[in-house]
């Protein structure tokens, strides 16, 4: 063993990083901090400079007889390590939940705005189209003052009972919104397709938004939970959705909550698939 720790050094650090992001994430869900350091704990630095360090090992170009599968190997263990330490953010402390929390907060206005919009935009399209979508529609503006104030509520007042309440609300909300986006896509007239879709999609870029924000302070038993609700998926309406609009959203949320890393609309997709949305 010691023998191979010598003829593959790289390799050997890439798994001891590993072992401590893993072990990192472990105690993090356990709500072991180890102490503070700055804003968050010992725990979340260890884990994020082992990303970081396993990072630059992947990114290494490689000394001479290097192979290019040991590369792509490391690369893959990284995104492992990754993995690990975004599940620890449902671990962060109650600081990072106050963040995310006013990031909530500070997302209602534009949401509620936005579903004040679609609902005057479905009344102005033909009647046959405004049938379609009507329904969904009017449950969106009956949720969104609801949501509005249990985001208040749960900034103003963090336990697990205001979250709860955010947490089903997010949920309702996001089928809704993902209901909305089918129905639109049955609009027979191009011209009111083309504008429910993209009023719905609005809609739908702060909700997405809204929900991965809720699920940040949220477990992993409680995220399980919300996903139990989840009828339409987001791989089932992701063709009709505005990636560009969730990528600008992804570069906003990640410059407020300064974010290592920035959240991609590709891995926001991948994250929810693996959460069951």
């Amino acid at each position: 063993m010691i023998a191979n720790i010598w003829e593959h050094p790289k390799t050997s650090v890439a798994g001891l990083l590993i072992a401590l992001v893993t072990i990192a994430g472990v105690l993090a869900q356990q709500g072991i901090t180890l102490g503070s350091a700055g804003s968050g704990s010992v725990v979340t630095l260890i884990a994020g400079v082992a990303t970081a360090l396993l990072g630059l090992l992947a990114r290494d170009p490689g000394e001479p007889g290097s192979l290019p599968g040991s590369t792509a190997k490391l690369g893959a263990w990284a995104l492992i390590a990754l993995l690990f330490s975004g599940s620890m953010l449902t671990g962060c402390t109650q600081a990072q939940k106050v963040s995310v929390a006013q990031e909530i907060v500070n997302w209602t206005p534009a949401f509620v705005s936005a579903v004040d919009t679609l609902g005057g935009v479905v009344e102005m399209l033909d009647p046959a189209s405004a049938l379609i979508v009507s329904p969904v529609t009017t449950a969106l503006n009956a949720f969104a003052p609801q949501f509005e104030l249990a985001a208040k509520n749960y900034l103003a007042n963090p336990n697990q009972t205001t979250l709860q309440v955010l947490q089903a609300l997010i949920v309702q909300i996001q089928q809704n919104t993902n209901t909305a986006l089918l129905s639109a896509a049955k609009i027979t007239n191009p011209n009111s397709q083309k504008t429910a879709l993209t009023n719905i999609n609005m809609v739908a870029t702060i909700v997405n938004t809204l929900l991965g924000l809720v699920q940040g302070i949220s477990s992993k038993a409680q995220i399980a939970q919300m996903a139990s609700g989840v009828t339409v998926t987001l791989a089932m309406v992701r063709p009709l959705m505005d990636e560009p609009a969730l990528e600008s959203a992804a570069r906003r949320v990640t410059a407020d909550l300064r974010l290592p890393e920035r959240v991609t609309a590709q891995r926001y997709f991948a994250a929810e698939a693996a959460n069951g949305f």
